[in-house]
């Protein structure tokens, strides 16, 4: 792995400068770790605080629910976030519509893991697979732009399937495993907005071969204006309302769901294991465990010599890489030539394509002026 040896390293958390827009202050600690303290920390809440804000919002899904077949809804990756907030709303009571995006790239772990976690809280799973010619051609069209953030095929069509699903069964409450416990700390400079489509279609149209017909987008007046206050959808995150340890929630899936561990994080996607541990470090010198490793830093899961010891760990094992590399070829049906060009090819920045940004601008500065005359906070998914 070609990653940067000639860095500067937080004394707080591991963040280092692969990040080209960390800065550090006069203790060395980093600008990921004060903006976590003053900002990211304040929708935190492993207490007292988050239990009763969590019961709260749970029984009004519940008040709002009692008359629809479901409640909620959330999406199951088999992932250890999505499955532990699974068993979590099984045991609230909740009723919710379980919906699995299958984007070509599950492990075989990963579906034991998903039929584990609905099989003890019998739930209803609703798969929906992505047309694979489509998927394989976006993301081809992705390693031939050359951006940072490959994972952008498969977030965006999760997300925007889960949305469908809500608005088709008239559901208002999308419940989500994302969290500031194991997420709180990540650099935007490693990463263009998933939620974009227009900069996702923009790559599509100048690489692709073909045209996403039945790919399911989601669209920038969608997410930030229809569905939040059209259609007054809300988007919750429980696990940032609980003490969410990532270990002992693995502990107590494999008790109670024989759920069994990736090694890594969203190792339950074949795409996404060789994206992280490989095509970034490779390309760009990101390391994914560095934010990871720093969030769980922050948030008190481990210390930082713990971190450090986990980043002296290979990112791969060479006879495992060789295989996801031969396994990756084969299913984008591209040769490994072809394979290594977009490693060495020159990179690119999602801004060099069209994209939302000056839109997404405009929209929050209307959302701040909106919420200076009501005096209140107006909350939006994005």
């Amino acid at each position: 792995m070609n990653l940067n040896t000639n860095y500067q390293r937080c004394t707080r958390c591991v963040m280092d400068t692969t990040d080209p827009e960390i800065s550090f202050d006069g203790d060395g600690v980093c600008n990921h770790c004060s903006n976590f303290d003053t900002f990211t920390s304040k929708g935190f809440f492993p207490n007292e605080e988050g239990k009763k804000r969590l019961e709260i919002t749970l029984n009004r899904i519940k008040e709002e629910g009692k008359n629809k077949e479901y409640d909620c809804i959330i999406g199951l990756s088999g992932g250890v976030d999505s499955c532990y907030l699974a068993l979590k709303v099984k045991e609230w009571n909740l009723r919710p519509l379980v919906v699995h995006v299958d984007t070509g790239w599950n492990s075989e772990l990963a579906v034991a893991n998903i039929n584990n976690v609905i099989d003890y809280c019998n739930f209803e799973l609703f798969t929906h697979v992505v047309q694979w010619d489509e998927m394989r051609d976006l993301q081809v069209s992705f390693l031939k732009s050359g951006v940072a953030n490959q994972d952008v095929p498969q977030d965006h069509t999760i997300f925007a399937t889960v949305y469908h699903f809500a608005i088709e069964n008239n559901i208002q409450y999308i419940l989500t495993g994302g969290n500031i416990a194991t997420e709180g700390i990540f650099p935007a400079s490693w990463q263009g907005n998933a939620m974009d489509a227009i900069n996702l279609k923009a790559i599509q149209n100048k690489f692709g071969e073909k045209p996403l017909k039945s790919y399911n987008t989601i669209s920038l007046f969608e997410y930030y204006l229809w569905y939040p206050f059209v259609k007054k959808m809300k988007t919750v995150r429980p696990l940032n309302f609980m003490p969410y340890n990532k270990a002992e929630a693995i502990k107590e899936m494999e008790e109670k769901l024989g759920w069994r561990n990736y090694g890594r994080k969203h190792g339950e996607s074949n795409f996404t294991k060789l994206f992280q541990n490989y095509y970034q470090p490779e390309k760009f010198g990101y390391d994914k465990r560095l934010p990871h490793l720093s969030s769980l830093i922050v948030t008190g899961q481990i210390n930082r010599n713990e971190a450090l010891k986990k980043l002296e760990e290979p990112l791969y094992d060479p006879e495992e890489l060789k295989n996801d590399i031969d396994h990756f070829c084969r299913k984008l049906n591209i040769s490994r030539e072809e394979f290594d060009r977009f490693i060495t090819d020159p990179a690119h920045d999602y801004t060099d394509f069209p994209n939302s940004d000056s839109r997404i601008k405009l929209m929050r500065t209307v959302q701040a002026f909106v919420e200076r005359l009501m005096g209140k906070r107006l909350t939006v998914y994005s």
